[in-house]
């Protein structure tokens, strides 16, 4: 009986010995050690789709934290609403010998509103747990369920989720009833899934993978999430608080969201009066646009609303009139009511926005939007607006949304559209400038600056533009690059025109602007665009090269010396021709005056990675003619 007892005892030691160690460090492959601040063990995600209404989401993360840069695993976070219901959430903390530390409490587990400063109402919340420990490495485990009463969208999951991580076991999974097979998308992965039926009636698409090496991001190539390897889901037929839909087509999706409008386009009577007599003597459907789109921005702003069905239907119109407020949805929907009274046809208008964000799978139909603008069709153009900016001029887009596809719900479905592109023609900066030089290395300039199209946000130029002088003397102390300067007087000018521009004079007076040592007084006649830019050097480079923005800039400087001075030297004129873009630059002499002009032209596009080492050294020689100097004596 000892024996047994004794036996029974080593045998429970051994199992927790065995649990303990499992995720001990020194199992981890070495090289999915080198160069990383998170090892994810273990990283397991099961969708169970139950009916078109109801769905089970659970996950299960282990994470070994290697140093500090990698904390954020530390802290999960996992969201819900009156939708999703969290179900389960556990978690666990090990040292680096897997040895278990402690065991997450419930009452260390928090339980907030997830308000972001703007929502006016949301029942948005999330379930969060602090893991950290203060010894590195360390590994976290964590799980989580959550169950969903609806099924409009699935989670997909990122196989490596971003640079500086490497993963040991992955796995995703799909769970689901004949009928409703959903479909999925891989990006970046070339491996079909496992696809089973199982003893239940249901059916199980799967996948799993091993040692997965971190993403390397390397200078001016493709963003991070364009190289992680993901899967994405998306159901056919869905079901969202009663509205049943189908979005295996962007037709039959968009004709969804669009039924989602009907009946919440009525205005009340005195409104529709307002809008007639604000429009009715203007010649052109643009300008009654431009007049209604004026009248959204003054009569409104902006609050986020994400409230069940409220998160993807707009407020009423009329709703929207009383108030004065709304999210992009409501707003945008106001806005085409509006037009509806003087006859003009508005599309309700998906889009994903963000800078540079134009990463649409197109031939996925799913829910990857984020934001809702307006489509006008005119008859020689498409107007687009974006209704949530109460100070953005008429027509334009900007980074924003600009350069991308919409997707047009219209009552025969979804259509998809190109919003507005901002190319190196449209984007400019035209400088034109007059520097009176001093014997003693001061000078006073008087310099225009007119900034178009997506240069319009030059160092957010557009959002100083409403603000007072104080505001507006700030960004011209920061975005100025001349080393020490004083603002005598300034004034800004806003062209609120489809490609806007902004006109920024400044009078200044130039401390130490030249050197001066003994007859010769020297100076950089680039004023204040000198690049310093240079691309970091690559060896071996594997990814295409990218420009993301387009754009000309043209400087002209007119140096008024005094009489006793005459120019010793003066660079020649250079002219950097490259795949990337055009640089010229010369100096001209005229009546006494030395007249400095620059042009540059950068060209947005993808490049082959062969090409990485010729843009380095177009930067390098824009660097070096930007930083040539004039030398001048003095008579004597």
């Amino acid at each position: 009986m000892r024996i047994l007892i004794l036996l029974c005892c080593l045998a429970t030691i051994s199992m927790q010995t065995f649990s303990q160690k499992k995720y001990a460090i020194s199992l981890i492959p070495e090289d999915l050690r080198k160069d990383v601040h998170v090892v994810v063990r273990e990283d397991h995600t099961t969708f169970r789709l139950h009916s078109r209404s109801k769905a089970t989401y659970s996950v299960k993360m282990v994470a070994t934290i290697l140093n500090g840069n990698g904390k954020s695993y530390a802290k999960p976070v996992v969201d819900y609403d009156k939708l999703r219901k969290v179900t389960s959430f556990k978690g666990s903390v090990y040292d680096g010998s897997g040895g278990l530390i402690r065991k997450l409490k419930s009452s260390e587990i928090e339980d907030r509103s997830a308000y972001d400063g703007y929502s006016l109402f949301s029942d948005n919340r999330y379930k969060s747990a602090d893991l950290s420990h203060s010894v590195y490495p360390y590994t976290i485990e964590f799980e989580y369920e959550v169950e969903f009463r609806f099924l409009y969208a699935i989670p997909g999951s990122a196989l490596v989720p971003g640079e500086k991580v490497s993963v040991e076991n992955f796995s995703y999974t799909l769970i689901f009833p004949p009928d409703l097979a959903p479909r999925y998308k891989l990006i970046n992965i070339d491996s079909p899934p496992k696809h089973d039926k199982n003893s239940d009636g249901t059916e199980s698409l799967s996948w799993a993978f091993k040692n997965l090496h971190p993403i390397k991001v390397e200078p001016h190539g493709p963003f991070v999430h364009e190289q992680i390897s993901r899967i994405m889901a998306a159901p056919s037929g869905f079901e969202y608080e009663g509205y049943v839909g189908d979005m295996s087509t962007w037709e039959s999706y968009g004709l969804w969201k669009n039924k989602l409008l009907e009946g919440r386009d009525a205005l009340p009577l005195e409104t529709q009066q307002t809008i007639k007599s604000i429009t009715n003597s203007l010649p052109t459907s643009e300008e009654k646009v431009k007049v209604l789109y004026e009248y959204l921005q003054n009569k409104t702003r902006y609050v986020s609303i994400a409230l069940g069905i409220g998160g993807l239907q707009p407020f009423e119109a009329s709703l929207v009139d009383k108030v004065g407020y709304g999210d992009c949805k409501a707003l945008s929907n106001y806005m085409i009511s509006m037009l509806n009274v003087i006859g003009v046809k508005g599309y309700y208008s998906s889009i994903k926005a963000g800078d540079f964000r134009d990463d649409l799978i197109l031939d996925f139909p799913s829910h990857q939007s984020n934001h809702i603008i307006v489509a006008v069709p005119l008859q020689s153009d498409t107007l687009w607006l974006e209704c949530t900016n109460q100070s953005s001029p008429f027509g334009y887009l900007g980074h924003f949304t600009g350069n991308r596809m919409a997707l047009l719900h219209t009552e025969s479905g979804g259509v998809w559209a190109n919003t507005p592109k901002y190319t190196h023609e449209t984007n400019f900066q035209v400088r034109t400038g007059d520097v009176y030089v001093e014997a003693n290395g001061d000078a006073r300039s008087a310099v225009k600056t007119t900034y178009s199209g997506l240069k319009y946000e030059h160092q957010d130029l557009n959002f100083y533009l409403s603000k007072g002088a104080e505001d507006q003397k700030k960004w011209i102390l920061r975005s100025t690059a001349i080393p020490s300067f004083d603002i005598n007087s300034f004034s800004i000018t806003n062209h609120k025109n489809k490609i806007p521009s902004a006109v920024v004079s400044l009078d200044l007076t130039l401390r130490r602007f030249s050197t001066v040592s003994g007859k010769r007084l020297s100076l950089n006649p680039n004023l204040m665009n000198r690049s310093s830019f240079i691309p970091e050097k690559v060896e071996n480079r594997r990814t295409n090269v990218y420009q993301r923005l387009g754009f000309t800039d043209i400087d002209t400087i007119t140096y008024h010396l005094p009489d006793n001075i005459y120019p010793e030297f003066l660079p020649d004129p250079v002219k950097i021709v490259s795949p990337f873009g055009v640089y010229e630059s010369t100096i001209k002499i005229n009546e006494g005056n030395v007249i400095y002009i620059r042009k540059m032209q950068v060209y947005k596009g993808e490049f082959p990675a062969s090409l990485y080492n010729d843009m380095i050294d177009f930067y390098k020689a824009v660097n070096r003619a930007d930083n040539q100097k004039l030398v001048f004596l003095t008579k004597t």
